[in-house]
């Protein structure tokens, strides 16, 4: 290959199981493109890491969060809007998440869903080869003939005659790098290769589909981390030579520090913004993560008790809507992740239950649309969000003025009801060591227990433990007695839950895996004294 001057990789095409995706995807043009937004805007990617940096040490000294005076101009002045919803993002009263795989690229495209979350983060393993893969499954997705996969059984997947969802891809977070491709001795921004390679193969195709490329952005935490994302737009779209605005992007709400800001995030976007969704496993991740040094104000029950209806949340989610709304955004909610089985009806009808007064209650409150994880979620999702919206494609009309939310309100989380439990402590050590030993191997998108999970549950199960340690946490026991968490027993558990874990699926299975790396790993996060900022970072040290 002919690499641009000052670009290097550090693989090569026989390191990948299909060689010609590292000539198909790493062209030159395409790597030129990389190279100049890396010069370009890495200095500012930096500052703005060690300005959250900063910000974590004075939280973790006593500082709070607030809505910014510095920014109570654009909170306040009534004129501003975001622009009009772009082709095919008019109407997204459902929409599916999943990888870039060939499988479950063409189960989200046929889903009936409106738009499909295209995985390139939380929901993907970042194997080299997933992310070169993934970004010639969303090319070949697009004229709705080139894309076909046939599994080891001989079952075969192609996409049908549509309307198929519109992709919406989800690049990587500004934390994260991708090692394998340097620009001047330095690993380029995972988010910024993710994005750039979409825009670079697929975007005009996207435009002559009648759409366009569409992003959702992941794990900001500053309006000024999204101003970045804005001048990246601009100045990519002048590069390819589309014009200004034709890039769309929605911003999961999935931290703490961006609660406070999502009228400055729409703000610095609003030539591009598409919307902003609510999440709950990162968001969780992110309280315990920023709080974690405040004691018992800010400690949570057992996590899957801690559900959208807390004050807490439920203020983050309804001023999440007045804001979209007031702005003329869509606002997205959040995931159901369970997974329909055949086999137990009985289990399905108690889970469905919960997934449609979940969105029943998100359709309710305003939102134009929300997540499924499985396409057989696709008409629940959207019979409820068809029973509100009728002809219309949104509910942008419904301003929620009724919405008064302060940062006391967002800050609330003292009064959420549930319990502490050792269940609850083994259900976080099981799920964390099975996500983690899949995500290794190479799969980002994990069934756990009858949910699709991703490595936001990785997260939260890890922080939760170590919360839970750090204060001494005492839980209800399995024999109905108490017993306080402490280091070596949740050493204890681990191993635990890991013996039960090969127990399950036999000796062969196990030793397949890469469940030795997975506790380890578990082990570094949950149990030393200090707290990692992610988990995917040193995981991703130790991928190859």
């Amino acid at each position: 290959m002919d690499l641009p001057a000052g670009v290097r990789l550090t693989v090569d095409r026989n390191d990948l199981s299909d060689p010609h995706l590292l000539e198909r995807v790493l062209t030159s043009e395409a790597l030129e493109l990389i190279a100049d937004l890396h010069r370009t805007f890495e200095p500012r990617r930096a500052e703005l890491l060690a300005a959250r940096r900063e910000r974590a040490q004075e939280l973790d000294t006593g500082g709070g969060l607030d809505f910014s005076p510095d920014t109570k101009e654009i909170r306040e002045d009534p004129d501003w809007r975001v622009a009009d919803p772009a082709p095919g993002l008019e109407d997204r009263r459902v929409e599916i998440t999943g990888p870039t795989d060939k499988k479950m690229a063409i189960n989200a495209l046929n889903s009936g869903a409106k738009v499909w979350l295209a995985d390139l983060e939380d929901a993907n393993s970042p194997l080299f080869e997933n992310m070169l893969a993934g970004q010639a499954n969303l090319r070949d997705s697009i004229d709705g003939k080139s894309l076909s996969f046939r599994q080891a059984d001989g079952k075969e997947y192609a996409l049908n005659e549509g309307p198929h969802a519109v992709p919406v891809v989800r690049p990587r977070g500004w934390h994260l790098p991708e090692k394998h491709v340097l620009v001047d001795d330095e690993p380029v921004s995972g988010g910024i290769f993710d994005f750039a390679l979409y825009l670079l193969h697929s975007g005009q195709a996207q435009i002559d589909a009648g759409r366009g490329p569409y992003y959702y952005l992941p794990k900001m935490e500053s309006h000024l981390e999204a101003r970045l994302w804005n001048d990246v737009f601009v100045r990519a779209q002048e590069a390819v030579g589309i014009p200004r605005g034709t890039v769309r992007a929605t911003v999961l709400i999935e931290t703490y520090p961006a609660a406070f800001c999502m009228e400055e995030i729409l703000y610095e976007l609003r030539e591009h913004s598409a919307g902003l969704n609510a999440g709950r496993w990162d968001y969780l991740f992110s309280v315990i993560k920023k709080f974690r040094t405040r004691g018992t104000d800010y400690l949570l029950p057992d996590r899957n008790q801690v559900t959208m209806t807390a004050p807490f949340m439920r203020a983050y989610a309804e001023l999440l809507v007045r804001t979209c709304h007031k702005r003329g955004a869509h606002a997205i909610g959040g995931m159901a992740a369970f997974i329909p089985s055949r086999r137990d009806q009985e289990a399905n009808e108690k889970a469905l239950a919960k997934v449609r007064e979940d969105k029943e209650r998100e359709a309710r409150a305003g939102y134009d649309g929300s997540w499924v994880a499985h396409p057989d979620l696709v008409p629940v999702c959207r019979e409820i969000f068809d029973s509100v919206l009728g002809d219309k494609p949104n509910q942008l009309d419904n301003l929620r003025e009724d919405v008064h939310v302060t940062a006391a309100d967002l800050l609330d989380v003292k009064s959420t009801e549930g319990d502490w439990t050792e269940a609850g402590l083994r259900n976080n050590v099981s799920v964390g060591l099975q996500y983690l030993n899949a995500w290794l191997g190479g799969n980002g998108a994990v069934a756990i227990y009858g949910l699709m999970e991703d490595a936001a549950t990785a997260e939260i199960s890890r922080a939760q433990v170590w919360q839970w340690i750090a204060l001494g946490v005492e839980v209800t026991t399995e024999d109905g007695g108490t017993r306080t968490v402490t280091r070596g027993w949740a050493d204890e558990v681990i191993d635990e839950e890991l013996e039960r874990i090969r127990e399950v699926i036999g000796d062969e299975a196990f030793e397949k895996g890469r469940y030795d790396e997975a506790k380890s790993l578990y082990r570094e996060m949950a149990l030393s004294d200090d707290f990692a900022e992610f988990l995917t970072l040193p995981a991703y040290e130790s991928m190859p």
